[in-house]
């Protein structure tokens, strides 16, 4: 094991002084009404921008919810409090780096932080609508969402999020909101629903003591061809299993010449009729896979857990700075290596967002302001500490000590990642959320229970 870089916990205490410098700020990150919904998104589908006073969402979060503008009040009111964390936790890694780093710095300014592992994020969706169409209004369960895409969707199109804060939050000057890749979450305009935590774009991993780089698949198409001449050696997480719908989504913008047809609004028949070749490939190949196609891993943990017993020769990561964590916890074997397809794949950003019943939306906001921390940021970032996740920020806004901490990270990572310029050139853009669940819906009917198509 190559020695860590300091750790994330020796950064703690310089994160505290920051936010204790930042309690009161005026700086304005910028006009939450900014960044305008998508004029041709129906308004079914949630994308109109939230509006800008975070107080208005229903009488009982009225009375609760704090004005982020007001960052001492915000500190005051989470003072004492509980956050309920909700986020997928099937990452032992992840799951530790959070524990071990923002619970600590939470504690400091007297938030304890209570992380609930979700197995799918749509748990957390559905526990928030069902306390509002129970009548809960108020003092609910779930505190702040790890979430993005059709999750996101879902809860903008009921009314069930905190809306307007997340420019305002003091670390929100660090964020470039005009980036496209931050303004919009899966085609739905982020307004001030939701801050960005991190970013992630999906790559394959190989292991170079069982296969040479040259004979890699570089295309869905190469990758179909080598299925066929392995049998046995290929599978994927079934959907909606996120690592598995992002591999479908992929493989249909090759199939039908790109993303473009799928940054809209589909209907039924268009995405029927889009989607058509892709069930025929999977059907065609369903003999070659891993147990022959009759089942398939859960999520990317038991993916990776064929992929280090040998049982299949290629699994995913969504880890922008590479696999070393993964590594260095025994998930993935020493010799494993990350590449993408010469075709791109998805890249995007995930984020926290409040539930509009929230219990303590003061220490959300707070947790979320913790997670712009440039010193927070270069931590989950580096491998050595446990992650490896891509950022948040723009390190062209950050002061000269910041951003060198994050290039002495970037310039620090080897083998066990993708070069980060191609990452970059070979970023794809994700499609609208209501295609996600359009496509899970029909793998689920095509390929897993095979009935007959229309």
């Amino acid at each position: 094991m190559r020695p860590p870089r300091p750790t994330a916990l020796l950064l703690v205490t310089a994160l505290l002084a920051t936010a204790c410098a930042s309690a009161g700020s005026t700086d304005d990150p910028g006009d939450p009404a900014a960044t305008e919904p998508d004029a041709s998104a129906p308004a079914d589908d949630g994308a109109d921008v939230g509006s800008e006073d975070p107080t208005t969402d229903g009488a009982e979060a009225a009375a609760t919810t704090p004005d982020p503008s007001d960052w001492d009040a915000v500190l005051a009111a989470a003072q004492g409090s509980t956050l309920n964390l909700h986020m997928w936790g099937g990452s032992t890694e992840i799951n530790r780096f959070v524990d071990d780093t923002y619970g600590p710095a939470l504690a400091e300014l007297g938030i304890t932080l209570n992380r609930v592992p979700l197995a799918d994020t749509v748990d957390a969706v559905n526990a928030v609508l069902g306390e509002l169409e129970a009548g809960r209004d108020a003092g609910g369960a779930v505190d702040l969402i790890w979430i993005n895409g059709a999750n996101f969707a879902t809860m903008r199109q009921a009314d069930a999020l905190v809306t307007g804060w997340a420019r305002q939050l003091p670390n929100a000057r660090h964020v470039d909101w005009d980036d496209p890749a931050v303004a919009f979450d899966a085609g739905l305009a982020v307004g001030a629903d939701e801050s960005p935590w991190g970013s992630a774009q999906f790559q394959f991993v190989y292991d170079a003591a069982r296969m040479d780089a040259d004979e890699l698949p570089r295309d869905f198409a190469e990758l179909a061809a080598w299925i066929e001449a392995n049998p046995g050696r290929f599978t994927y997480p079934a959907p909606p299993a996120f690592h598995g719908t992002r591999f479908l989504k992929m493989w249909l913008y090759e199939l039908t010449g790109g993303p473009e047809p799928w940054l809209e609004d589909v209907d039924e028949a268009t995405h029927a009729a889009g989607a058509e070749a892709l069930w025929d490939v999977l059907d065609e190949l369903r003999p070659s896979l891993w147990r022959g196609g009759e089942t398939y891993p859960n999520d990317i943990a038991d993916l990776d857990q064929l992929f280090a017993n040998g049982e299949v020769d290629l699994t995913f990561t969504q880890l922008p700075a590479g696999i070393d964590a993964n590594i260095e916890a025994g998930t993935l074997p020493p010799t494993a290596r990350p590449f993408v397809f010469d075709t791109g794949t998805i890249a995007d950003h995930h984020y926290l967002a409040i539930p509009v019943n929230a219990g303590d939306p003061a220490a959300a906001m707070v947790f979320a302001d913790l997670a712009l921390d440039p010193a927070l940021q270069a931590a989950k970032l580096d491998p050595a500490n446990g992650w490896g996740d891509g950022l948040a920020i723009d390190v062209e806004r950050l002061d000269d000590a910041d951003r060198a901490t994050i290039d002495a990270i970037v310039d620090g990572l080897g083998e066990r990642a993708v070069d980060q310029g191609e990452l970059a050139a070979a970023r794809l853009p994700d499609s609208r959320g209501a295609h996600s669940r359009l496509l899970e819906r029909d793998w689920d009917r095509f390929i897993r229970q095979r009935q007959p198509r229309p």
